[in-house]
């Protein structure tokens, strides 16, 4: 939750390719306090059965930039090997992203929430409310 001098971040991840939330995301968080600030590692969550990661740790005082680090490989290597249990293997393991990283600037006293649209082969973010 924000507050007058901290600001507040959460997510959730769509996966486009077949229109459901993807669970199971490893996503960590960081920090900085200006742009020449060091990147502090607050940790990280996992998305729910609803895409959505709910316990994104608080953003210290005087955070103005945000790091999402979104694991998307594994949740790809898990969904392929779903699809392709009774299926011959049609294309290599893995994901053309094997990682995302969203990095924006933050306001106190404002909620950022940063939901992920992803594919396979792409991904778009954008600030929702």
């Amino acid at each position: 939750m924000s507050t007058a001098t901290t600001a507040s971040v959460s997510t959730h991840i769509l996966d486009t390719s077949i229109g459901k939330p993807a669970e199971g995301v490893a996503i960590s968080l960081s920090a900085r306090a200006g742009l020449d600030g060091e990147w502090a590692a607050l940790g990280g969550s996992a998305t729910d059965a609803d895409g959505r990661c709910k316990d994104l740790p608080a953003l210290p005082e005087g955070t103005t930039h945000v790091r999402l680090d979104f694991e998307t490989e594994t949740y790809f290597e898990k969904k392929q090997a779903e699809a392709q249990q009774d299926a011959p293997r049609v294309r290599d393991s893995g994901a053309f992203f094997p990682e995302v990283t969203i990095t924006f600037a933050v306001n106190p006293g404002e909620h950022y929430h940063v939901p992920l649209l992803l594919n396979p082969f792409g991904y778009s973010v954008y600030r929702g409310s």
